[in-house]
């Protein structure tokens, strides 16, 4: 027998199955090294962390600080079902990912760029400006992304590449966490050098996107209306999983809204911001770096059971790290940031997994972008429901979070079974 391709032999050995197709194999890899290169950008570039503490070193009103995450969320998460009809139009979708990746890369490179030619009030709009062209550009990818993913990828495989590819990702972003706090390297120049690798490396994942063989498909019949928009809705009707999904992924926003609050809790420990930032990147990139090669496997076979555990792991973790500030051991709140994040990982590929999983091929750009933009609502709802309930504590604001944790995994724990290649 003639000896097993390489790309076929990676490929069985991470997925534990064999290919459905010649094409399968050199796809899975390219699917993990798109994913793998965007997402060490998205750390390299975190939102919450890097981004606000150089607009903040480069002296920045708060109030345009403030800004960063509603303009990152809502500029990606809104306009995806104005966004949705205009892919469902294409033949090949990967074009569309490709592209959009593409346009974050030059929106990175163009904060850098802010970063060492502005100053104050001036360098906070030109980072707000970039930050909105790579969060529309966003929208695009994640409403194209999940149907290519059905289309060029089976089940039982799909978690297995987005959760390696978080792993793979996670490894990029430890060294960038540990030069931060050793101090090794001029902080600010390290920042500014990380945005230059994460816009180059967007570019890189457009150029491996777009050698993706992604059969060609009979365009859609598909235009933007407001009644075509309306009609949209009409699959939380039709279809009651779509909207326990949708509903489970709400409440389990509270992993992604929570970091902050544990930096709060963790203010009166630290050695400044600038400690901080590599602390927490650590946490995070060691939380990947761990769990989501796993959470990935553990999806391809039940994403339902992937929600379930992520929420109850996400609100312990909420709930250790009031306990430890409660406690006045806020040297110890990084274990609890870590449990989070581990938990969140596991939210992001379970949540995802599940939607390709259970949406026909017809639907999931659909899906993808109702989802969505009801996430985005929810998640510009929720930000100011915890801005409002720090105001009592970022104690109080975890609680409440954490409940919100245990009720999507209540709620998840109603989704069908969609895991395993059939």
């Amino acid at each position: 027998m003639p000896d097993t391709p390489p790309k076929e032999a990676i490929f069985t050995r991470l997925t534990g199955a064999e290919p459905d197709s010649r094409a399968e194999p050199p796809n899975f890899l390219r699917h993990v090294a798109a994913l793998g290169l965007t997402k060490t950008a998205d750390g390299l570039a975190d939102v919450k962390l890097v981004l606000s503490w150089l607009m903040t070193a480069l002296g920045a009103p708060s109030a345009l600080v403030g800004l960063l995450v509603p303009v990152r969320e809502a500029g990606s998460l809104l306009p995806q079902m104005l966004v949705a009809p205009h892919v469902r139009r294409l033949a090949r979708r990967k074009w569309v990912w490709a592209g959009a990746a593409a346009v974050q890369g030059v929106a990175l490179l163009a904060m850098a760029a802010a970063g060492v030619t502005l100053s104050g009030t001036l360098a906070g709009i030109a980072v707000l400006l970039a930050l909105l062209m790579l969060a529309l550009a966003r929208a695009f990818a994640s409403v194209s992304y999940k149907d290519i993913l059905g289309r060029t990828l089976g089940k039982g495989r799909r978690g297995t590449a987005t959760g390696l590819a978080g792993s793979i990702s996670a490894a990029a972003v430890l060294v960038f966490a540990l030069l931060l706090m050793t101090g090794w390297v001029d902080r600010f120049a390290l920042v500014i050098g990380a945005l230059v690798v994460a816009g180059a490396a967007f570019l890189a994942a457009a150029v491996v996107f777009a050698r993706l063989e992604e059969d060609r498909t009979e365009p859609e019949d598909a235009e933007f209306s407001l009644r075509a928009m309306l009609d949209l809705f009409g699959y939380l009707r039709e279809d009651p999983q779509l909207s326990r999904l949708i509903l489970a992924r709400g409440l389990l926003t509270a992993t992604a809204l929570a970091p902050p609050y544990l930096v709060l809790l963790a203010s009166g420990a630290t050695q400044g911001t600038l400690d901080s930032l590599g602390a927490m990147l650590l946490a995070s990139a060691l939380a990947a770096l761990v769990s989501g090669y796993v959470w990935g496997r553990m999806s391809d076979r039940s994403s339902r059971l992937v929600l379930v555990f992520t929420g109850i792991a996400g609100a312990l973790g909420m709930v250790l790290a009031v306990g430890l500030a409660t406690l006045g051991l806020e040297g110890a709140l990084p274990v609890a940031l870590f449990a989070l994040m581990v938990a969140h990982q596991g939210v992001r590929v379970g949540r995802k997994t599940h939607l390709v999983d259970m949406a026909a091929e017809d639907k999931r750009a659909a899906y993808t972008a109702l989802s969505n933009t009801i996430i985005g609502v929810a998640l510009m709802g929720a930000g100011v429901f915890g801005a409002l309930a720090s105001l009592a504590g970022a104690g109080v604001t975890l609680t409440v979070f954490a409940g919100m944790a245990i009720a999507g995994s209540w709620v998840a724990w109603g989704l069908d079974e969609t895991g395993g290649k059939t």
